[in-house]
């Protein structure tokens, strides 16, 4: 196996190696997990898999975790299906920094995604390393957010569209998920910065130490989340894959956001994701 860096700071791609013998070798499937912690974002190109072999190879990371929006490939439950045609509506979700499911209590711990079918050109997607993002955060700004938590909904995205009874239903399956905004990855010990897309407010910024008046709240609050969010977009932190059929990214979702770029006329662009089932957030 080669290991191909993609930039100084997040990606590489893997070369010389298939996927579907990582099923079956401890060893070759050790040594891809120790390059995912390491660059947190895995890139190959000519993986013409079967999905059995891609649920297979997820599953050596941990159980899947179907999608309550998104459907599930019919015979592998798990392997959701993101796929537009010319007459899919504009997508709200995919094309804004996020971390996936953190609307879960447990978000996901990475999942592994493959292109089917793609256009010519555009419709890349680019991750951004979160650890390194809070490790070059002002020394001021960090010590202002430790110990803060933040909320995290579903109904606020996937659920805003939908009808108010559809959308208190998904609520009520899904209550927003309290995390810390700087959480620690479990496997590296590194701190996280751990806001996204999916994140609506503080759920413990409202103390004297920060609020003399109401002004510091509502303003305050949101100008500190939205400043946090942002960190994404800073390209320093970025890299930037181009898909081509069986093309496949592995990410590890505990420290990255990522953001599928929508600049690609009307055309199918089909992808099929195995989300792996993650841990509760400390």
């Amino acid at each position: 196996m080669q290991v191909e860096q993609l930039t100084c700071n997040i990606g590489a791609e893997l070369k010389g190696i298939n996927l579907a013998d990582a099923v079956h070798d401890a060893d070759l499937f050790a040594e891809i997990r120790t390059q995912l912690l390491k660059h947190r974002v895995l890139f190959l190109r000519d993986q013409d898999i079967s999905r059995a072999d891609h649920v297979a190879f997820a599953r050596r990371f941990g159980e899947l975790e179907p999608h309550p929006v998104v459907g599930s490939h019919p015979d592998h439950p798990g392997l959701v299906q993101i796929y537009k045609d010319p007459n899919s509506p504009i997508d709200r979700y995919e094309n804004a920094w996020h971390t996936d499911a953190t609307w879960r209590e447990a978000p996901p711990m990475g999942a592994v995604l493959r292109c089917v079918e793609c256009p010519p050109v555009g419709g890349d997607t680019m991750w951004a390393n979160m650890a390194l993002a809070y490790e070059r955060l002002p020394a001021e700004v960090k010590a202002n957010i430790e110990g803060l938590r933040a909320l995290h909904s579903i109904e606020a995205s996937f659920g805003a569209a939908m009808p108010i009874e559809k959308r208190l239903a998904l609520k009520a399956l899904y209550p927003d998920a309290e995390h810390p905004v700087v959480r620690t990855h479990p496997e590296t010990g590194e701190k996280v910065l751990f806001v996204n897309g999916f994140t609506t407010h503080f759920s413990n910024y409202h103390t004297l130490e920060r609020v003399r008046v109401g002004q510091d709240f509502t303003q305050g609050a949101g100008a500190l989340l939205n400043y946090l969010i942002n960190q994404a977009s800073i390209p320093e932190y970025q890299v930037r894959w181009r898909w081509k059929p069986n093309s496949i990214a592995i990410w590890d979702n505990r420290s990255t956001q990522h953001y599928a770029v929508m600049d690609y006329p009307a055309c199918h662009r089909k992808m099929e994701r195995a989300g792996v089932v993650g841990g509760k957030t400390f």
